[in-house]
């Protein structure tokens, strides 16, 4: 566990231990707040083909989402 003020001053430092697979907790006033972690992989790329395919079949809907929302709040208000 690293203080708030040490991550401060060590942050390029404690990027590279993340990176490097170790996980960082940094403390504020004795108590953990957050965690440095390593990324992920990269991630895959979306197949726009596959994705249009799989809405193709998909009937449109009336009304936005926005406006859907906005009437069945007014709708419940009353």
């Amino acid at each position: 566990m690293v203080s708030l003020r040490d991550a401060k001053a060590k942050l390029s430092k404690l990027a590279d231990r993340a990176a490097g697979g170790v996980d960082v907790v940094i403390a504020k006033h004795g108590r953990p707040t957050a965690r440095l972690t390593a990324m992920r992989g990269k991630r895959k790329r979306l197949d726009l083909s596959l994705l249009q395919s799989l809405t193709d079949g998909m009937q449109r809907q009336p009304e936005g989402a926005g406006k859907a929302l906005r009437r069945l709040r007014d709708e419940a208000r009353y």
